[in-house]
């Protein structure tokens, strides 16, 4: 039995469970799961034999969502269980058209895990990326049902791969098949005789090539956007919008902001209302607002800033700017950069980027830019909204560097289709 992984997980559920007076993160994580089971047992009959698909949180679901619905397509009768492990996951997609019931993960344990599986008899299992837990990985291989790792990144100094990774090593080899989005991945699994492997990509690159495919307009930031120029900045964090602050104050650049910070509560917003820009307008303001409406109140206006108050536009948002920062590299690691360059948008970013191949890539290839200050930061925005041919070049390797990677997808749903891995 792996005890210090269940004394681990008992602690960190403990500490959840102790803070969630205080913090509004751990107050829905407890709050969620309060009565899961009872849920699940009225969608009993409902989730037989379904397609489950496990994400940490909203960003893992994107990248896992382009397989789910082509098994979905393959196999319409399957009904499809989402389950999360966050509750911002949760929260955001509680309601997606593509699943029969959206659910907390109940915690990892072994009685868990053996009545989630007795009670649904999934017939398939896709876990995205990196949520690996043990005793649910290893009931569903006792019991014989198909699972199946989707854009798998793995690095040197994960458990797996150290002297004391036993138990974490166990997990993998519970799944049918891995697929790893580089050859890095697949060489560090082999070294540690996981053999089951396919480099399949990464199907992020097939989501926002999608998106981008369906021409979905936003009428308002249409109408903002004007004539002037645009820098759409993603998922910001409070130390992402402190460089930004400063260095669009040391900027004389008649820019206009379109803003969407990571997280929308109303303190966080009156924040970033406070560091931008005016004129200033929340999305939810100009409601029912025509382009027209919208270019006549703001898109004149040389500068100023959108502040998006909404969930689940971001995607579809970059596609109104000339350059994008995307948050987080000043704090725990960058959010998506692919939504943005999909367009064709050159990405900003900070530096805590190592875990990110594709920031690496960006860079490489002259689509992507990492900035460590607010005067780098500066001087970078006047370069790309001044230099016609320096803003030309990173246009064309952003969206020519996903247009190159695109495929993951099919390559997936062909092995999981035909039961056996893709050459």
């Amino acid at each position: 039995m792996p005890l210090l992984y269940d004394l681990g997980t008992a602690l960190y559920h403990a500490a959840i469970r102790a803070a969630a007076p205080f913090n509004s993160k751990a107050h829905a994580w407890v709050l969620g799961r309060k009565d899961v089971w009872q849920r699940f047992e009225a969608k009993r009959d409902v989730l037989q034999g379904c397609l489950w698909m496990h994400c940490a949180s909203v960003g893992e679901f994107e990248q896992g969502r382009p397989v789910l619905e082509a098994l979905k397509a393959e196999h319409p009768e399957m009904p499809v269980l989402l389950t999360f492990f966050s509750p911002s996951g949760y929260q955001a997609l509680k309601d997606h058209p593509l699943a029969e019931h959206v659910e907390y993960l109940p915690a990892d344990g072994t009685g868990n895990a053996r009545r989630l599986i007795a009670l649904l008899k999934p017939s398939m299992v896709l876990w995205v990326k990196y949520e690996f837990w043990y005793h649910y990985l290893h009931a569903l291989h006792k019991a014989g049902i198909p699972t199946y790792l989707v854009s798998g990144i793995f690095r040197p100094e994960q458990p797996f791969f150290r002297w004391y990774g036993g138990t974490h090593r166990s997990m993998l080899r519970c799944f049918r098949h891995l697929f790893v989005q580089d050859e890095r991945s697949r060489a560090l699994l082999a070294g540690i005789s996981i053999s089951n492997t396919t480099v399949s990509g990464d199907t992020r690159f097939d989501r926002v090539t999608a998106i981008r495919g369906e021409h979905t307009e936003l009428p308002r930031a249409q109408g903002y956007r004007g004539t002037g120029r645009v820098l759409v900045c993603g998922s910001t964090w409070p130390a992402d919008e402190a460089v930004l602050e400063k260095a669009l104050k040391l900027s004389e650049l008649p820019l206009k902001c379109i803003v969407v910070p990571h997280e929308l509560d109303e303190a966080g917003l009156q924040r970033t209302e406070s560091r931008f820009p005016r004129p200033l307008v929340r999305w939810s303001e100009l409601e029912g607002a025509t382009p027209k409406n919208v270019e006549d109140m703001l898109g004149a206006e040389p500068k100023g800033t959108l502040l998006v108050d909404r969930m689940g536009l971001l995607a579809r948002l970059y596609r109104y700017g000339d350059v994008a920062y995307v948050g987080g590299g000043f704090g725990d690691g960058i959010h998506n950069l692919l939504e943005a360059a999909a367009w064709g948008v050159p990405v900003i970013f900070g530096p805590r980027h190592s875990k990110f191949t594709e920031a690496r890539d960006l860079i490489a290839c002259g689509g992507g830019f990492e900035v460590r200050d607010a005067k780098e930061l500066h001087d970078l925005l006047h370069r790309l909204f001044t230099d016609a041919n320096a803003h030309l070049d990173a246009t064309n390797a952003a969206q020519g560097y996903v247009q190159q990677r695109v495929g993951a997808t099919q390559r997936v749903v062909n092995a999981v289709l035909t039961g056996g891995p893709v050459t």
